[in-house]
This record gives C-alpha cells, structure tokens and sequence, in this order.
C-alpha cells in the first residue's frame, strides 16, 4: 500500500523478529509497491517475473533464493502490474492487429491514416509535429505528478494564464506556447490536468515572463485573439475550444513571499479558527515528496487573507511559510487574483460569502473547502463545480465535519460485518471545561452570544423508536434531557434535540433500517431549566421594545421590573429594587413562579442567579445600541460570559450505534466519543473549538493537494477516501476519539 517516510513503516525488521519469537504464524508477504527498504523494511531488493520470491531470515538477518527453511518468504516484483492474465492480452491483440498491417507498411506519416497519424507520437526517432510541446512543456518540470516546476528564467515581468479547453486533442497548446516563445517570452507549467476523453477538457496553468510590460502585454494580446478564434458559438451550439483567463501582472524580484514555489493555500477570514488550520499546513513536510528535500520545492505556503490587514497579521505572526493579506471577498476581481495563485482555498468565513467565492474557484478549476453546512446557494453549483473537474468539501470542521467522518466509520465497519443499525444516536457540544463552568448557566462565549440563544428557538424533528418526533421552538429547552458519560463522571449532562436529524438517515443510508435517528446538542444539566425560564420573561424577544425607544433608555433593573410586572395578577408584590437591594431574591423569585414561568422553586432560584449573574438587576443604564430586550440580554451574555484569559473550553462528540445481527450474534452497542480541551502552546491559546474546526478543514486541503479525493462536485466527507485518511491525520494531530463496544 501507499506509504511515505514520515510515517511509521508497516512492518519493520525488529517487529518481525518479536513476531517470530512469539510464533507468528507470518508465512510470506506480497510487497507490489516494491519500496527498497520502505514499508517493508526487509525489502531490499526486487524481483523477477522468472524468479518472484526470496526468503529472509529475521533471526538471522540474512537473504535466501530458496524456498527450504526459515523464515518469511518475500514477493518483490516491481513489474507486477504487466503481467495481464490471459483473456485481456487475447482481447488487447485482437484490437490492436487491426491497425498492425498499416503501421508496418507506411513509410512516411503521410502514408498513414488520419486517425493512426493523429495519435502518432513520434516516428523516425523524433516526436512527430504535433507532439513537439511534450519536451518544451517538461523542460519547465522537474515532475508531472507531483507538480513540482522550475524557477521561470529571470524575466522582469509575469502574469498567470489559465489555459482551459482541447488544449491536446486540437493540439492547441502548440499554438499557445509558440506565441510566447516566438515573442520573446517565457513560461513555466504551473498546473496541468490533461482530459482523458475526447468530450473532456484540458487545464493548464502557465507562468509566463517577459523582459517588459509592453512584450507580456503583446503575448497576452495573443493568446486572447487565439481564445477568441476557439471560442465556440452558444447561439449555434458550437463547444468552445479554448478559453483563456488573464491574471495580474507582476513586477519580478520583489521579494513577495507569495511567489515562493511549492503548492499554495488560500484561507479566507482571520478568526479564532484561522491560526490552527495555517499552523497544521504550514508546518506540514513536503507534501508530495516520499523522502527529503533539500530544496523545498514541495514545502507547502499558506496565505492568510482577510478584510483588515491587521487580523491577517495577527494570524499568520510567528508561521513560518505564511503570508498574510488585503482581501475583500465581495471584489471579485481581486479574489480571482488571489485565488489563481493557489492550488485549493480554505473559507472560514460566514456561509453566506460562500456561493460567491465558490463560483470564482469553479470558474478557476481550483478546489475548495469550507466548515459550514451545504445550503441551497452551495448545492445549485455542484452540477457546474463537477462539469469543471472541481472539488467543493464542505462540512468539513467538527459539527459538521468529524461527526460525519465518524458516523461512517462506525457504519460502514458495522455494515462490513454483515449488521444492521438499529439505532443511531449522536451528540455534540462545544462547553467551558469543568473548572471554567463557573455561573449559573455552566457556559460561556467566544463570541457573539445572539447565534447561540436564536438556536434554542429552533424546531427539531428525530426518529425514536419508529415514531417521528417533533418539538416546536417555543418547547425545546423543555425537551431536555440528562446524560451521563465515562469522560466526565463527576458532571451531568443534558442534551438537546438538534433540528432536523432525519436527514441524516438519508445522509448515511440507514434510514430504512434504523428505528432511532437523534442528533442532539449538548450542555451542563440545569442549562434548558434556566433558559426556559429566561425566554418566557421575554427577554428573547427580537422586537423592538417601547422603553427602549424612549431617548433616556431605562435602567436594567427598571428593564427587569417592566418585565416582571405581575401588576394584572391578584397578589400583592414589592417592587424589584426593595428586595435586590435589600440583599434578598425571594421577591424575583416569587414574581416568577407567580407568572408561570418556573415550573419550581429550584429552577426559579436558578434563574435569580443567572439574573444576578449578568447584571440585569444593577441601577445602570442600557446601553442606546439595545433596541429590544434580545439585545440586552445578548450584550449582557456577551460581557459577562466571556472566558477569561486562563480559562479553557471544552469539545465533547460522543455516538452511540446499536447493531444486530441476523446470525444470532448479540447485538452491540458501538460506542466512539472524542473530548477534546483548548490549549496553551508557545504562549498563545488555541480553542477546543477552533481546533476541531480548523484542522479538518485543513486536512480536507491537504487531501485535495495531494490528489487523494477523487470525488467532484459539491461534496461531504462520507466516503472512505476521505473520512479514513483525515481520521488518520487527525489523530496523529493529537485529536483522537475513544471507542468501545459494549454486548
């Protein structure tokens, strides 16, 4: 199998030698990647079709061509794939002694067929005419896969060209590529992804340089008039044979970092979630290299950029291969630039800045992946991101993102072993750690609370038991429910319904045999009580509020007792400020059993210390920004529920799969949970959150370099080429998940 240097080999000397002490019953290994000395560790050497095997000795250390005797026998042919059984050679002959006759007996090319002629690469020794670019084309590589290309020869000036269309079966690149040498010009390959049917294009990327703008601008006048002499007619139906996208011009020898060779990566946004995604790919070794190297080509440069300078600054301060940078996506222009000189782009922005950033990738051929879930704006392009060869990974983070990878893991696994899913349970949380669950609530922010708190006033619908289930927005915190998990045995849990979770049946193809699907969100038991409680005094409420209309804003306790007024009940109550400021809560207390918004005295109580908690009983002044009583309380959250300095937050995932078999086997119950902390390294903290977001993310790019996801379109990571690897890289991260099973 595929194995690189950096990682552990699958089966090293000492390890054989403690196998075969302890009597493995190893008797031989077929090695077809032929590594000398690499995943295998005693390969050293490879075989013949004649001759196929060798027998190595571990105790001994030594090489034999017998087959008598100790050891393991070794198949080491680096020839293997040849070796075509029978009826494929019969089949490939047959075709092939068709054209035999006419290829033996033509003297000159002119003598052959168009159809032999055309396909003809080379004759008398000499490529033939229309293959003349191959050489000119490999003289700018050291490599065609990977792409690893030579320093453009010293020109003053350079543009980026995309080159899409039948840029071969036309034998268009020819053309291209004689205007630029003709004029005076260079060029180094970039990027080239040959199409491997007559109906498919072909990409390439060219670096072209020129010694003046006035020779760059008369080749890119070229180029543009041999575009448009291709271009097909859309009113005739007629395909178009060759497009041409123009980059920026740029001054050579600047020093610009961005130039520096070796693949790119574009993260757009500059927020907690930025730093550990350029981190884990700027730090990574040589992507594509299987050994080392020594002049770096392979080493992987990230730009960072975002709409103020200053956030990208700080992004990217103390990362070694990262530039930071000026961007506002909403200039299509200048995103275009910026992405037409990576190879995959990274948005951590809002979900809403995604379709159009999106569409500049698709219109580029350069992959894409995001963190956020697939909306409608994303799904309409994944017709137009598959036709242009282009990958759009998202829900690549934590939730969305390990959760899925994880959840088919663990089904595909169950699948394998012939059983069924007969329920599927999933929960997820982003909390402070234990030590900083220090209010009321037990939570806190990192950023803007007003995300979070419109959340709980979300439907939800799950499957349990059969029976689908729905719960109305006004009635979410009232289905809570306790959990109680091994990772934090000292603390209770509740969790929450989370919208729609039948999707997800569907998603991962279990909706016909699970009986239970329920996705839930997580938090400290006595959070729903408490925000139940909050949501009916109205302080979830959008609207704008009369008081806070008023030039002279009220007071927060004059807020509170506005909210609060029981004044239509028939029970005699004081007001607010006597009982706060007299040291005692039982009038608050009171007021809000009295108006039926506790269903008991503990919760109320609660409720009082959450109050308290955010100063919404103090004698100051709403802020003039708060228009409605959604806005206090979120500005209140926000100010009082931040984590300070030395406190850490906490990622909690945890799924439950129940399997049965049909042979009588008992049924299981599949257990994986992933608790993860934020982090202090180097003097600068890392969230639990922006960790499990930022590095799946990263690692979607860095499998899409490496050519690992095969999948186009707008896609999620279901499928095993990418949960497995990224599972992979995550754990070897130090982001890994517990699993158990229970009988």
């Amino acid at each position: 199998m595929y194995w690189e240097r950096r990682f552990p080999r699958l089966l090293s000397i000492n390890q054989l030698q403690q196998l075969m002490k302890n009597g493995c019953p190893l008797v031989g290994v077929s090695d077809i990647t032929c590594d000398i000395g690499g995943s295998i560790e005693f390969v050293n050497k490879s075989t013949s079709i004649e001759r196929p095997f060798f027998r190595y000795d571990a105790s001994t250390h030594s090489y034999h061509d017998d087959m008598e005797g100790d050891g393991v026998v070794c198949l080491a042919v680096d020839i293997l794939p040849t070796e075509f059984s029978k009826e494929a050679s019969q089949h490939f002959g047959d075709m092939l002694s068709k054209f035999v006759a006419s290829l033996a007996s033509a003297k000159r090319l002119v003598e052959l067929p168009s159809y032999l002629r055309i396909a003809c690469i080379a004759h008398a020794g000499r490529l033939t005419s229309l293959y003349e670019y191959i050489p000119r084309m490999r003289k700018t590589l050291v490599d065609l896969a990977p792409i690893r290309a030579n320093p453009l020869p010293h020109k003053n000036y350079s543009s980026l060209v995309s080159l899409s269309g039948h840029l071969f079966d036309k034998f268009l690149i020819n053309e291209a590529l004689d205007i630029i040498e003709t004029s005076g010009g260079s060029f180094r390959l970039v990027r080239c992804d040959v199409g491997q049917s007559i109906d498919d294009m072909s990409y390439s990327e060219l670096e072209i340089g020129a010694d003046d703008t006035a020779t760059l601008d008369k080749i890119i006048d070229s180029l543009t008039s041999l575009a448009n002499a291709h271009d097909g007619d859309h009113y005739a139906r007629e395909e178009t044979e060759l497009s041409l996208k123009i980059g920026k011009v740029n001054e050579c020898g600047t020093g610009n970092s961005m130039d520096k060779g070796g693949p790119k990566v574009l993260i757009l946004g500059a927020g907690r979630v930025c730093r550990p995604a350029a981190e884990f790919l700027a730090s990574y070794p040589n992507i594509y290299s299987n050994g080392a190297n020594d002049n770096n080509t392979d080493q992987l440069h990230v730009i960072v950029a975002s709409l103020y300078q200053k956030d990208s600054d700080e992004t990217v301060d103390g990362i070694k291969n990262a530039t930071a940078t000026q961007l506002d996506v909403t200039d299509t222009g200048s995103l275009s630039d910026l992405v037409s000189q990576v190879e995959v782009v990274i948005s951590l922005l809002p979900t809403s800045f995604h379709a159009v950033i999106a569409r500049v990738c698709i219109e580029l051929k350069k992959h894409l992946v995001t963190a956020s879930y697939v909306d409608e704006s994303m799904s309409k392009l994944g017709q137009a991101a598959e036709g242009a060869g282009v990958t759009i990974l998202c829900e690549m983070g934590l939730d969305p993102g390990i959760d899925h990878m994880v959840s088919m893991k663990m089904i595909d696994e169950a699948h394998a072993r012939k059983g069924k899913i007969k329920a599927f349970t999933s929960f997820c949380g982003g909390l402070p750690s234990p030590a900083a669950a220090n209010n009321p609530l037990a939570y806190k922010f990192s950023w803007n609370p007003a995300g979070a708190l419109r959340a709980g006033s979300n439907p939800a619908v799950y499957k349990f038991l059969g029976q689908v289930v729905h719960v109305d927005g006004n009635k979410l915190y009232n289905s809570a429910k306790r959990l109680r998990l091994p990772e934090l045995p000292a603390f209770a849990l509740e969790h929450l319904p989370n919208r729609n979770s039948l999707i997800y049946g569907d998603l991962y193809g279990i909706s016909k045999e699970a009986s239970t699907v329920y996705r839930a969100t997580l938090r400290y038991e006595g959070f729903s009580d408490i925000m139940a409680t909050l949501s009916k005094t109205g302080f979830f409420y959008a609207a704008n509020h009369p008081l806070l209309q008023e030039i002279n804003h009220p007071t927060y306790m004059g807020f509170l007792d506005e909210l609060l007024n029981v004044n239509d009940i028939s029970t005699t109550t004081t007001n607010v400020n006597a009982e706060v400021s007299g040291g005692h809560d039982d009038e608050l207390v009171s007021r809000l059993l009295i108006l039926g918004h506790c269903k008991d005295k503990e919760t109320a109580v609660k409720t009082v210390k959450t109050i308290k908690f955010l100063g919404l009983h103090e004698e100051t002044q709403i802020p003039k920004d708060c228009s409605s009583a959604f806005d206090v309380i979120c500005q209140r959250m926000e100010q009082r529920m931040a984590y300070h300095d030395d406190e850490q937050d906490m990622v909690l995932l945890h799924h439950e799969l129940e399997v049965e078999y049909s042979d009588g086997r008992p049924t299981e119950k599949h257990q994986a949970t992933l608790l993860e902390f934020g982090k202090v390294e180097n003097g600068r903290s890392n969230t639990a959150m922006a960790l499990t977001v930022g590095i799946p993310a990263a690692i979607g790019a860095l499998l899409l370099l490496q050519n690992k996801v095969q999948r186009k379109g707008v896609i999620r990571p279901l499928e095993p080429e990418i949960y497995i690897p990224a599972l992979e890289i995550l754990e070897s991260s130090g982001i890994k998940l517990t699993e158990r099973v229970e009988t």
